[in-house]
């Protein structure tokens, strides 16, 4: 009885403790698979189908591979938003980040007096070496100061295109600031004038490659303007100036407004400059144009502070005298006006003259009166001093009667005749016209305040100059493409031929090439290849070597014409780069040549090119068959 009773204990312990255990598992079967379904349907819910859900008794797992750091952190705040985040095991991993970006290349190139600075970060396969060579070259005894870093990083389309302008570009720029990344160039630079400034401009724009982004700031000191010169003149063909100078961007607005006012069609140019002599030169030149716009016609030449108006002979002595006494009372206290009313000339009596004439190709006739020996020999020693001895006919009479100041007017328009490149000056006791053409946009500026200083005050002159660009030495110089039209147009009518079997180039041929050197001594600098070719026949040595020589010949024959030919260079190509078929006659003449390659600056080279295609890109400049085929003729 009693053992009885103690296996119906145990076996109720042992039941129990089995329902306990069932009921356990059943709880955390239960605990397990709300938390999974849970926390699936929270990341679910957030577009987070990568993270994988396992629940293990009070723990869940979160696996997968998250897109960023960022997105595997708000998987395990969100798992924690519906469990106790300390119950969340966290072995995600995070996709592989792309290969670090490679960094901006740049540099900064400074050049003053004192030397040469760069630094920045380049290219492993930048030839840094050549780099500072370059520098050490321009500096001279000046310092490089390298701060040069590389990294080894693919070098950037447009990296060697920029970098080899930017050097170019520093030994033509003695005090400046270079910029450079890839495709891009900027310059701050100093010119000594605005003559300076603007070749400076010209220079660098044709010598940037193509695709390259450039950017130039390239300052001017303003002119010192001496004497600080305006002429305004209303006539028959309309208003115009012959000089304009303002010292400020705000007193040149001032002037041009009032002028337009007055009857000037075009834009109008006028040079901020220093040497003004009152700051309300706008003023007085404002009051003075108005003037002489209710004129109706004349002229106004304003000379530092003096002011000189003449009026048109047309105008009523009534008129003249209103309107010039209502200037006078306008102007600032600093100026000081001269006004003279024409007297109407006698068409009948022509007043004495004396004539100067350049003509283009430079020589000088003197013509008119004078008034004694001793002033022709004066006239004719100064021409000559200007233009050249052999440059000057003088056929001038002498008479009496001249007025007093005939001698200063007749050696003051041979001054001002000298800054043309072809022209006239007309002198009459009256009067001194200058007319003419000039490569230099300033003259007509230069002559007026030349004729205003040394004539005098409430003296008649007129300046009637064209500025041509064809005869600006800077802005005329053709460039590269025009050089390549007219090299071959030379070449339509002539060619270039040697002796058959040898590099002497046949006589027929000189006068074509006289030609050509004549042309390049006009076209500046050029990156220009002289390339010999041959056909087919013979043995390939020695076509190789018969095209080298030939390519030299001509090169040679441009140094004899005194071409600049160290930017030229001579190259023998053989058999290798034929043009026609060598299968014939007239396929092998053509073959049979010489060619100007003119070098243009490549864009960078881009995956898939060859190394060769990618050095240089050239314009062919086909020139004529040479004779010769085989190694007796070729």
């Amino acid at each position: 009885m009693r053992l009885s009773a103690i296996v119906i204990i145990a076996i109720t312990f042992v039941s129990a403790a089995a329902v306990s255990l069932v009921a356990a598992n059943f709880s955390v079967k239960l605990i397990e698979e709300t938390s999974e379904i849970g926390v699936r349907e929270a990341l679910d819910t957030a577009q987070m189908p990568w993270a994988e859900v396992e629940a293990d008794g009070l723990q869940v797992t979160l696996e997968g591979i998250a897109p960023t750091e960022a997105r595997r952190f708000a998987a395990l705040s969100m798992a924690g938003t519906v469990v106790d985040a300390a119950r969340v095991i966290d072995n995600m991993e995070v996709e592989a980040t792309t290969a670090i970006a490679a960094p901006r290349f740049s540099a900064e190139i400074l050049r003053n007096d004192s030397g040469i600075s760069v630094i920045g970060l380049i290219p492993s396969q930048t030839d840094r070496k050549d780099i500072l060579e370059r520098f050490a070259s321009m500096s001279g005894n000046g310092k490089v100061a390298d701060l040069i870093e590389s990294a080894d990083y693919p070098t950037p389309d447009g990296w060697e295109d920029a970098m080899a302008f930017a050097l170019t570009a520093m030994e033509q720029l003695p005090r400046s600031k270079v910029s450079v990344s890839a495709g891009r160039v900027s310059i701050t630079a100093i010119a000594d004038s605005v003559e300076d400034k603007a070749a400076m401009e010209k220079r660098l724009t044709r010598a940037s490659p193509p695709g390259l982004r450039l950017s130039m700031n390239i300052a001017a000191p303003r002119p010192v303007i001496t004497p600080f010169t305006l002429r305004f003149l209303i006539d028959e063909d309309g208003a115009r100036f012959d000089a304009c100078s303002a010292d400020t961007e705000e007193a040149k607005a001032i002037i041009l407004a009032s002028a337009k006012a007055a009857g000037l069609e075009d834009e109008g140019t006028c040079v901020v400059g220093m040497g003004v002599p009152s700051t309300k030169w706008a003023k007085a030149v404002d009051d003075s144009i108005k003037a002489l716009a209710e004129l109706g016609g004349g002229s106004v030449t304003i000379s530092n502070a003096d002011i000189n108006l003449i009026g048109a002979t047309s105008i009523k002595q009534g008129q003249f005298d209103r309107i010039v006494g209502e200037l006078e009372t306008a102007l600032p206290e600093a100026f000081a006006l001269h006004a003279k009313l024409p007297e109407a000339v006698d068409p009948n009596q022509g007043p004495p003259e004396f004539t100067a004439t350049l003509s283009p190709e430079g020589q000088v006739q003197l013509r008119g009166r004078l008034s004694n020996d001793n002033l022709r020999t004066v006239v004719d020693s100064y021409a000559k001093s200007r233009f050249g001895s052999d440059k000057v006919y003088i056929a001038t009479r002498l008479v009496d009667g001249l007025p007093n100041d005939w001698a200063a007017r007749v050696l003051t328009g041979i001054e001002a005749l000298s800054g043309l490149s072809n022209g006239t000056v007309r002198v009459t006791p009256t009067t001194l016209s200058v007319r003419g053409n000039t490569g230099d946009e300033q003259a007509s500026r230069d002559i007026a305040s030349l004729l205003a200083t040394k004539l005098g005050e409430a003296q008649e002159f007129e300046v009637d100059v064209a500025y041509l660009k064809k005869l600006d030495p800077i802005a005329g110089i053709p460039t590269p493409d025009e050089c390549e039209v007219g090299i071959n147009g030379i070449l339509d009518s002539g060619k270039i031929s040697f002796e058959p079997g040898s590099a002497t180039i046949d006589a027929t041929t000189l006068n074509t090439l006289d030609k050509i050197a004549e042309l390049l001594k006009t076209c500046g600098e050029l990156q220009l290849e002289i390339q010999g070719h041959t056909d087919s026949q013979g043995r390939e040595e020695m076509n190789l070597a018969l095209s080298q020589s030939r390519a030299e010949s001509v090169l040679n024959e441009l140094r004899v014409r005194r071409v600049p030919t160290s930017s030229f260079s001579a190259q023998g190509y053989g058999e290798t780069q034929p043009i026609q078929d060598n299968g014939s006659e007239d396929g092998r003449e053509a073959n049979r040549r010489i060619e100007f390659r003119l070098i243009r600056p490549a864009p960078s080279v881009t995956q898939g090119e060859t190394t060769l295609e990618s050095i240089s890109k050239t314009s062919n400049i086909p020139q004529a068959g040479t004779e010769g085929t085989s190694d007796e003729q070729n």
